[in-house]
């Protein structure tokens, strides 16, 4: 195992030395308890995000990411999962006092989450599920219904989502699954929030629709200065939306490093084998068939302006 950028001394000259991280996690564990046995999903994890900073947690399925982020915004069942550790938000130590996280989640910390389908209620209008959040975040008074209409119209245009006093009429079924995902992430800024958790927000969608859902990450980012957690199995988004990577397996981090160390020199094998599965095109195969019709696919002959790992340079 490599060591982790946080377990190492910080320059004295850095200004990320002197400042409070937005999120620290110190020998964070999640038991989870099954009929027959206690699982240990996350074993004895360790990492910091400062603001500004955007740290992955990458891996297969199973990996132990997503328990990882729904363990530290204390979102897993009280009775199924025991959690230890230390988990420090902006601050605020939420795990000496379970109850601590009602100070800073919906706040300080905000979550977009995996699937808009799933995640948005069929049944309210995309107007209703944001004016809760706004209610619920105390940007606007419930009695305020034009308060509550100008920020919501805000929060939509700060997503680049066209024409947005028609949109919060919208139901969720009526819109694409890249506009609910920004629906989604406005839903998260509605608190104005110092640190978001990504869990996996681009898996379910295009990978067209993808790259805009991260230039809007990165946008945001540049423009508040907020931390993200990106939880994702995808290296491509991880390459392009990173700081730093953790890459997980069987619930324990294997690798750490910078996004260039992690990519250009894995240090695993198990992360050799994630880059690995990344697909290469070569170029486009037109050489005739015996049937004399064209080969349909791309050449196996790889592509020399293509890396080792799969991505232009």
């Amino acid at each position: 195992m490599t060591a982790s950028p946080e377990t190492q001394p910080a320059s004295p000259n850095s200004p990320k030395s002197a400042e409070q991280p937005l999120l620290e996690v110190r020998d964070f564990q999640v038991e989870l308890i099954a009929d027959t046995a206690i699982i240990r999903a996350v074993d004895a994890v360790s990492f910091t995000i400062h603001r500004g900073e955007t740290v992955t947690i990458i891996g297969e399925s199973g990996s132990g990411k997503s328990t990882t982020a729904m363990g530290i915004l204390r979102l897993l069942p009280e009775d199924l999962a025991v959690l230890s550790g230390t988990v420090v938000i902006d601050g605020v130590d939420i795990s000496a006092d379970p109850k601590a996280i009602d100070k800073v989640r919906g706040k300080t910390l905000a979550l977009i989450p995996q699937d808009p389908m799933t995640a948005l209620s069929p049944v309210h209008s995309i107007g209703s599920q944001l004016f809760e959040a706004i209610k619920i975040a105390g940007a606007a008074s419930g009695k305020d219904k034009a308060a509550l209409q100008a920020r919501a119209v805000r929060l939509l245009e700060q997503v680049h989502i066209p024409t947005p006093e028609l949109q919060l009429k919208k139901y969720p079924h009526q819109l694409s699954g890249g506009m609910l995902q920004r629906v989604l992430i406005a839903i998260a800024l509605a608190s104005e929030p110092q640190l978001l958790v990504a869990d996996e927000p681009t898996s379910a969608l295009d990978v067209t629709v993808q790259g805009g859902i991260l230039d809007l990450l990165l946008e945001l980012q540049e423009q508040r200065g907020i931390g993200i957690l990106m939880i994702t199995h995808d290296l491509g988004v991880a390459r392009l939306i990173s700081d730093r990577i953790h890459v997980m397996k069987d619930g324990a981090f294997v690798e750490s490093g910078e996004v260039q160390q992690i990519v250009d020199h894995p240090a695993t094998e198990y992360t050799q084998t994630l880059l690995a599965a990344v697909p290469v095109l070569g170029p486009w195969d037109e050489t005739p068939t015996a049937s004399g019709r064209r080969a349909a696919g791309p050449s196996t002959t790889p592509d020399p302006a293509l890396t080792e790992t799969g991505a232009k340079p």
